[in-house]
């Protein structure tokens, strides 16, 4: 493991067992301005023992982990030492049900990233970045594959509210989406309020980041468009979510 600070970058702990994955990522990571790797480590029960230590806002853990503690295993596991730490899996495969499972007072900040979007350094800093605010982000293959499901909350948002939508699931700020849709803020924002209270997410949520909300149900309420989802039960699953 390594440790530095320096500035108000975001400082983040990488867990990958690949080492040519994890050499990556630290490069990438490291010349981007707004991000400082503090630690890298291949194993859990190594990344478990001295993460605590350096005190990361953010920790990229790989799922799969082989031997030992899974990613999401070690999340929990860090969680339990750092409340406010932010975590972005990272894993080849469709499992990001999980999020869904887990209690609404530790959903914050946990993000879900698929290994061949991290090639693309804005995503991987933006789910970093929405990770570190405490909000929940997904991988943009997947927001860009889902659908609403018929009858549900989202199919009631009318398509440019789905879009504003897909765009908070990823991470974008109001002022990015805006941006992309060649919107005003303002009308974002309305529109952003109108989904809120479609879908429920009104003030009497107040201890609840309507954003986190949003993106939670978007991944409950949508559903794969082409292809089928990998099987998210079974032992390969079961194992991440099992506790140690």
């Amino acid at each position: 493991m390594e440790a530095k600070r320096s500035g108000h970058a975001i400082t983040v702990a990488v867990v990958e067992d690949e080492p040519l994955l994890l050499d990556l990522l630290r490069v990438a990571l490291q010349q981007h301005p707004g991000l400082e790797v503090v630690g890298v480590s291949s194993q859990g029960e190594q990344a478990l023992q001295h993460i605590p230590s350096l005190q990361p806002q953010v920790a990229l853990l790989d799922i799969d982990l082989g031997r030992g503690l899974s990613g999401i295993q070690l999340g929990l596991l860090l969680r339990e030492q750092l409340p406010t730490l932010g975590i972005v899996l990272l894993s080849n495969h469709w499992v990001p049900h999980f999020l869904a499972t887990l209690p609404p007072d530790v959903l914050a900040g946990w993000c879900y990233l698929l290994k061949r979007s991290v090639a693309d350094v804005d995503t991987l800093a933006r789910a970093i970045q929405g990770a570190a605010s405490g909000l929940v982000v997904l991988d943009p293959y997947i927001v860009a594959r889902r659908r609403p499901r018929p009858g549900g909350g989202l199919a009631r948002l009318t398509p440019r509210q789905q879009e504003v939508l897909a765009f908070i699931a990823q991470g974008f700020t109001n002022a990015a989406i805006a941006q992309r849709l060649g919107l005003a803020p303002s009308t974002v924002e309305n529109q952003l309020n109108q989904i809120y209270q479609e879908l429920g997410l009104g003030e009497e949520h107040g201890d609840f980041n309507p954003r986190v909300r949003a993106a939670l149900l978007y991944l409950l309420e949508s559903q794969t468009a082409v292809n089928r989802e990998a099987p998210l039960e079974g032992p390969a699953f079961e194992r991440h979510r099992q506790r140690p």
